[in-house]
């Protein structure tokens, strides 16, 4: 089975277009491709309840960021500074880049 190719990779800067976080920005922390979810940082915080035990000595509520669907968040542009819409295009260098769709800006990937 051959892998789903995503349009925003862990470390992008991504705005949230849709849901309860609608607005928010953030840098992916992890995409779990299984899930078609992303983890977004400072974005989607839900509270658990952990007991004391050998990693936590001390119980009690914590908060963490929750995954959120993969379709709810689009690449920010550094030119825009907005969520956009992206292309493909191939460099001079056989490197291939992401292109904005409104201000034809690359991002290159490492």
């Amino acid at each position: 089975m051959e892998p789903i190719k995503f349009h925003v990779r862990k470390n992008d800067m991504v705005l949230v277009v849709a849901g309860k976080e609608k607005g928010k920005s953030g840098k992916i922390l992890r995409v779990l491709s299984q899930k078609n979810r992303v983890v977004v940082e400072k974005v989607n915080f839900v509270k658990r309840h952990s007991r004391p035990s050998g990693k936590t000595r001390q119980g009690g509520i914590i908060q963490k960021e929750a995954p959120i669907h993969i379709s709810n968040v689009l690449l920010l542009c550094p030119k825009c500074n907005q969520g956009v819409r992206t292309g493909k295009r191939l460099l001079e260098n056989k490197k291939k880049a992401l292109v904005c769709k409104k201000c034809g800006e690359l991002t290159e990937r490492t």
